[in-house]
């Protein structure tokens, strides 16, 4: 399995590409603008997108995805998600009033687009690559996801805030080599972070404390503007861990 990040920003501006992983060459993680640099062939490649949740920096650009390739494609593409986030998706998006319901596109036999829920600690095996729905705690309905080849094990938090549940399930992980985690704001902000139920560095550390495991340590979300000054927050609260701040182009394979 090879993981290549696309986008990891908690925002945009310049090179900044918001969440989005590309899974081999035919399933995303998130749709966030980093999908918009992906060329239309590599595109129409895309049969499965995992959604973490319905904010918008991870899903701006399904629509634009499957509007663009789905003429092109002989199967719908599956969105997997929660119910909850489904029905966000169907409500707030795919509406017709903001973007047509591509489950109904050409027709419902014959769909552009179809939903498939996914409950926490549900697992989906495509072809050996096994992904499973971890439990994330944000201001929406989350999930992180982890990615087992078999022969080693990528962990995504995805947005998430303090979470023992989420630890409970990471330290089962007996192949864990990477994990992917959220630090959106700096300690300064970490009001900001409490109410948005995001981590800042301060928590981040305590968060880490409840690893059993000692993977590659990886950043993901920090907010552009104030990347730099939280990296150095992280990398001084969680000197232990040495982590590293994520990139888009970084590649993983497991």
């Amino acid at each position: 399995m090879k993981i290549t990040i696309l986008g990891c920003s908690g925002g945009i501006g310049g090179a900044l590409r918001t969440t989005s992983m590309l899974l081999d060459d035919d399933v995303l993680i998130d749709a966030g603008t980093g999908v918009g640099d992906l060329d239309f062939e590599a595109m129409s490649r895309i049969d499965h997108v995992f959604i973490t949740h319905a904010h918008l920096d991870h899903i701006a650009c399904l629509p634009l995805l499957i509007d663009s390739v789905a003429r092109h494609r002989d199967t719908p593409i599956t969105v997997h998600a929660l119910e909850a986030t489904i029905a966000s998706l169907k409500h707030h998006i795919f509406n017709w009033e903001i973007w047509p319901d591509f489950t109904r596109i050409p027709d419902t036999e014959r769909p552009y687009m179809r939903y498939q829920a996914i409950e926490v600690g549900g697992s989906v095996d495509l072809g050996g690559r096994k992904i499973t729905a971890l439990p994330a705690s944000h201001t929406v309905p989350a999930l992180g996801y982890h990615f087992d080849s078999g022969q080693g094990s990528l962990v995504f938090s995805g947005d998430t805030t303090v979470n023992d549940v989420f630890w409970e399930a990471v330290n089962h992980i007996r192949n864990l080599r990477y994990l992917i985690i959220e630090t959106a704001f700096s300690d300064h902000d970490c009001p900001i972070a409490v109410a948005s139920k995001h981590l800042c560095p301060s928590m981040l550390e305590e968060e880490l404390r409840k690893m059993a495991s000692a993977p590659e340590v990886f950043i993901t979300h920090l907010k552009p503007g104030d990347s730099d000054v939280t990296m150095r927050e992280v990398e001084k609260r969680a000197a232990a861990y040495q982590p590293r701040m994520l990139a888009n182009g970084d590649v993983f394979e497991i």
